[in-house]
């Protein structure tokens, strides 16, 4: 994947946390100057901004908790021990490990699948991330194996002729599968370094969506060994925690590697980023902040605390 310099990567978080740092900030603006004895009025007004950002209630007091203990070791003349302690606590929550990824053999592309419910932006980060891989000089694939929805595959064929890659497709209503192994058959025909596959977001019943992917996954780990490397779940932070029951079908099925947070720049409650890994246990690879390419950034847990918390 592309690399996105530091200074372009903390310019772009920061755009696309404003409303949330905003926020943030101004509802513990008393908090943020507490020094040695921290006023137990002012950590519960940081307790509830954490909450009001959707960090979740358990995470909000814990990271209180910890500003508490922090202060309290310090001397007075500190005067920035809240930012200090809730950007090493927010980097050090984000910075799970989660489960391994998997490694193509040489001469065999690597695929990830691609998983969420329909209206996240899944179809637009496949897209985007097949962009990335072929700006940096990479030869990406797409297949679009959500089926069911006419219009993901119209979409996925607009962005394919814009940047000029190939992609694999069928009519709608038929079996992805079958498109994921001709998918895999063009991608080793063709060299590719990548096979980037969009699913179908659709939770028409529980049983049917985890036969499907599992398919999807035999499919492709017979054609290509190892596949797939990775499976990214992609969730719309502005739907947040109320995303979650249906998220956890996905997670049963496909065996989630990481995960997208996307549309981060339309919400003031981008805090939710830590009540979701904390729930999952399941690390973030890319955020999205906008609506270009260059919006969707590889996740530093030191770079979104920063700009989460920092002026």
């Amino acid at each position: 994947m592309a690399e996105v310099s530091k200074p372009s990567l903390m310019a772009r978080l920061k755009r696309g946390l404003l409303m949330t740092h905003t926020e943030l900030i101004a509802r513990v603006g008393d908090a943020i100057k507490v020094r040695f004895s921290p006023d137990p009025k002012a950590l519960d007004a940081l307790e509830e901004a954490l909450i009001a950002a959707d960090v979740g209630p358990v995470t909000a007091a814990e990271l209180v908790s910890a500003v508490r203990t922090e202060a309290g070791r310090r001397d007075a003349g500190e005067s920035d021990v809240v930012r200090r302690v809730l950007k090493a606590e927010i980097e050090r929550r984000l910075a799970v490990p989660g489960p391994p990824i998997g490694t193509p053999a040489p001469g065999h592309p690597r695929v990830i699948l691609m998983v969420g419910v329909n209206g996240t932006g899944k179809t637009t980060t496949a897209a985007k991330l097949a962009a990335r891989a072929a700006a940096a000089g990479g030869k990406p694939v797409l297949a679009a194996a959500d089926t069911f929805r006419a219009a993901a595959i119209e979409q996925l064929e607009v962005w394919a002729d814009r940047i000029g890659i190939p992609l694999v497709k069928h009519r709608a209503g038929a079996d992805p599968a079958a498109v994921v192994f001709d998918a895999c058959v063009v991608a080793k025909s063709r060299g590719a370094d990548l096979l980037l596959i969009d699913t179908a977001g659709r939770l028409h019943t529980k049983h049917n969506l985890m036969e499907e992917l599992s398919k999807i996954r035999r499919i492709a780990g017979r054609e290509i060994e190892g596949a797939p490397h990775e499976v990214l779940l992609v969730l719309d932070a502005v739907t947040g925690m109320n995303g979650l029951a249906q998220v956890r079908e996905f997670l049963k099925a496909a065996g989630v590697t990481g995960l997208v947070l996307t549309k981060m720049d339309g919400t003031a409650k981008g805090g939710v980023i830590l009540a979701i890994v904390r729930e999952l246990g399941i690390p973030v690879r890319y955020v999205g902040v906008g609506e270009t390419v260059e919006d969707l950034l590889d996740f530093d847990p030191a770079a979104f605390a920063a700009a989460l918390i920092d002026d």
